[in-house]
């Protein structure tokens, strides 16, 4: 039922949109992405492709602007397990409706920059509805950067502040789920162009959403600082190192590490349980370097936490990639928010181009033992391949090996993923 539904929505997407939409304009394609995007509105993680599909979704008013987005994405994942891998977890295969996403956004027509955005999302794992983003974005050009009020990814991770459908693999890596997708407070986004500096900065709390199923934190303020001693818009070369830091109260004085095997349908595979916590930080350090079609980059974190029943704990994790657009695009970077954003093909299907071709080999790690806890430790090694036929669709291809250390077993499992998704 969730594939139909999914499977009707592409096809009365495109038939809804006019030949001309369809077709992307001239048959030379367009004029490639900068590499470079020192913009950003309150949508700008969410944002619109590049390339319009449709139009009847956009409305400039009076007094704002309003675009309708629209995203969703159908996930199949097939497991292979060995022995071993049985005895800890039945992981079945599935296939369904990932998620669905309405993104109302648009820019109030004020002397100083102010955006809004409502987000609203289906989420299959979990079979419910919930508020994605929402607040207001306020240009703060006296501070060289810009405030968002309301609902957002604290800044913590270029990966974690990335479009879920726009990050180099399928699902993020393990050790990211240190950190909630969301939280509800205020954020402070700057870049200084002649240091080439951004600062993130952020307070949350969980006063608005304290039973949403992020809200794992009473409170926390996060802070990423980073630096980009390589930024070149005529080489399309850039290098971005940061640092960063969480620091926060668990909710009702208790706190549960948990993550899935980067795959949405797929069990939790490490797990701590749920535990008395009074205080949790997560440090973490992040290096990517893009010379146009190649980026690689890497990220580690450390949870550090203090349970009331037993001396600090310390858990890890991270992963690196090496990616490469085979057809020749560049990922564009935004200084602004400090994240990469989504490919954009040189020349579409629709213009009778290829689309656009990205391989990606990505490995992770995460360990949940420490102490008197016994979570588990996986690490998992993914090759893959990302098409994206247009702005507004695209096709992912995972194969993954992955191997958990936990129960007293060493237990090996590969991992079959495909997802269909399609973006407004």
């Amino acid at each position: 039922m969730r594939l139909m539904l999914m499977a009707n929505a592409i096809v009365l997407i495109l038939a809804m949109a006019p030949a001309s939409a369809r077709s992307q304009g001239s048959t030379q394609g367009a004029t490639p992405a900068a590499s470079i995007d020192s913009t950003l509105d309150a949508s700008q993680e969410d944002a619109a492709p590049r390339r319009r599909l449709v139009k009847w979704n956009e409305y400039d008013g009076p007094v704002s602007t309003v675009r309708l987005g629209f995203a969703a994405g159908v996930d199949a994942v097939a497991h292979v397990q060995d022995d071993e891998s049985k005895q800890q977890l039945d992981m079945p295969s599935d296939i369904g409706l990932r998620d669905l996403r309405l993104i109302f956004s648009g820019r109030f027509k004020t002397t100083r920059p102010l955006s809004w955005v409502l987000g609203y999302m289906y989420d299959g794992a979990a079979d419910q509805w919930v508020f994605r983003k929402t607040g207001l974005l306020i240009g703060v050009p006296e501070l060289a950067g810009r405030f968002f009020v309301g609902r957002d990814k604290e800044g913590y991770s270029s990966v974690k502040v990335m479009n879920g459908y726009y990050i180099f693999a399928m699902e993020r890596s393990t050790a990211l789920d240190f950190v909630p997708i969301l939280a509800d407070g205020v954020r402070y986004m700057g870049y200084y162009q002649r240091p080439r500096v951004f600062v993130n900065l952020g307070w949350f709390t969980d006063a608005l959403g304290e039973d949403a199923k992020f809200a794992t934190y009473d409170h926390q303020v996060v802070a990423r600082l980073g630096w980009l001693p390589i930024l070149s818009e005529e080489n399309k070369e850039l290098l971005n190192v940061a640092v960063m830091v969480r620091d926060g109260n668990p909710d009702e004085g208790a706190l549960r590490l948990r993550s899935r095997p980067e795959s949405n349908f797929s069990p939790y595979v490490v797990d701590t349980g749920k535990f008395p916590a009074d205080h949790a930080r997560a440090t973490g350090i992040e290096a990517f370097y893009r010379k146009g079609p190649w980026l690689f980059g890497s990220e580690y974190h450390w949870q550090d936490v203090s349970p009331l029943t037993a001396g600090n704990v310390h858990f890890h994790g991270g992963s690196a990639m090496a990616v490469w657009n085979i057809t020749g695009e560049t990922r564009p970077y935004n200084t602004v928010g400090a994240f990469f954003e989504s490919v954009s093909p040189n020349k579409t299907v629709f213009e009778g181009g290829l689309g656009a071709w990205e391989a990606v080999l990505h490995v992770s790690y995460i360990d949940l033992d420490s102490g008197m806890f016994h979570g588990g430790k996986f690490w998992r090694l993914t090759p893959l391949v990302n098409w994206h036929l247009t702005d507004n669709l695209a096709m992912n291809f995972e194969y993954g090996y992955g191997q958990l250390d936990r129960f007293g077993l060493k237990g090996g499992t590969q991992f079959f993923q495909t997802r269909i998704q399609v973006i407004l």
